[in-house]
């Protein structure tokens, strides 16, 4: 990690993206890709920052190696690097990022200016960087914290009480059929894993809790499987 040009951005390191694409031996559309399919879970000013118009052009004069006509440029924060690392989840990926963290995110610029100081203040400095990355290892435990088994019951009773309202109540004869029962139960779950991209909603983050719920209450059918169950009631 050694090699790469050390780019600050209001008072932290930063990463372009071809830079995190190059670290995590991966390509910058990938990066692109993941970003775009899991933007939810992405705060501009916590995970990375967007630099557009004045701020990319005052950015660009200030490092310039970035000219050219590009009009907008992502800087990947330490926490928008781990979330790419949690996207990718290879091997590959997490060594990186460990590596990230330790030669780059957080080394100390300056140490003769460091070694300078008073035992008091390194020791302030000390904690300060200790309770840094408490905090951040604390979020990072939150941020991919799934739901327990009383959540996953949630969840179940509401997709169980959504599928008797799409097929028409359960006196309907969409409700009767097991079969066509069965199929929007398999609907709303294969829906569901596509949405918060999980395998299972056992695997649900509980910061998605509450938007999980909201999901599968407005879920509705489409397509062949809303015609079968028009046909059915009719």
């Amino acid at each position: 990690m050694s090699n790469l040009q050390v780019l600050d951005y209001r008072g932290q390191r930063v990463l372009t993206t071809a830079q995190l694409a190059e670290s995590y031996g991966t390509t910058s559309d990938k990066i692109s890709y993941n970003f775009n399919y899991n933007e939810r879970r992405y705060q501009n000013g916590k995970h990375f920052f967007l630099l557009a118009g004045e701020e990319l052009k005052t950015f660009k004069e200030a490092n310039r190696e970035f000219q050219g006509s590009i009009n907008k440029l992502y800087l990947w924060t330490e926490k928008g690097a781990w979330l790419h690392a949690k996207s990718l989840n290879t091997d590959e990926a997490w060594e990186a990022y460990e590596m990230l963290v330790d030669d780059y995110y957080r080394v100390i610029e300056k140490p003769s200016a460091y070694a300078r100081l008073s035992p008091e203040v390194k020791a302030i400095f000390f904690l300060d960087q200790k309770q840094q990355e408490i905090e951040s290892r604390v979020e990072r435990l939150e941020e991919s914290k799934t739901i327990d088994y009383g959540q996953q019951l949630l969840l179940q009773n509401a997709a169980r009480q959504q599928a008797v309202q799409v097929l028409g109540g359960k006196d309907g004869q969409a409700y009767q059929d097991s079969s066509l029962r069965g199929k929007v139960f398999s609907s709303i779950w294969r829906d569901f894993k596509g949405y918060f991209n999980v395998d299972s909603y056992r695997n649900t983050r509980v910061l998605d809790l509450e938007k999980a719920k909201e999901y599968i209450n407005d879920w509705r059918p489409e397509g062949k499987l809303l015609r079968e169950i028009e046909d059915a009631n009719r």
